[in-house]
């Protein structure tokens, strides 16, 4: 929720950010999108029962909690390039140990 002083304020550099979004693509100058997402690991306690004629498959929704994860994805939309990386953390230090990973990296689709 943006609060209220300071929506004029989010509105214009939301503005900014996606007049970059409309600029016709340059590879000399790439757009990359950045996003993380922290994820649950979890594992089936009992093994599906499989199907029998008439009858879908039946599978149980128990589960046992087997740790987390985190999804980084960075993308550039006008070339279809992307790439997906999955961490044991989601810290400051990881962030930027992509981010380094990315700099030195030949952006290919």
């Amino acid at each position: 929720m943006i609060p209220p002083e300071q929506s004029a304020e989010f509105v214009s550099n939301m503005e900014d950010v996606l007049e970059i979004y409309h600029l016709p693509y340059d590879s000399k100058v790439r757009v990359i999108c950045m996003d993380e997402q922290p994820i649950q690991l979890v594992k089936e306690t009992r093994i599906p029962l499989q199907a029998l004629p008439g009858q879908p498959e039946s599978v149980d929704y128990e589960y046992e909690r087997n740790g987390r994860a985190n999804i980084f994805m960075f993308t550039e939309p006008l070339s279809g390039w992307r790439k997906t990386v999955v961490s044991e953390r989601r810290t400051a230090v990881d962030w930027a140990t992509e981010i380094k990973h990315l700099q030195g990296q030949r952006l290919s689709r």
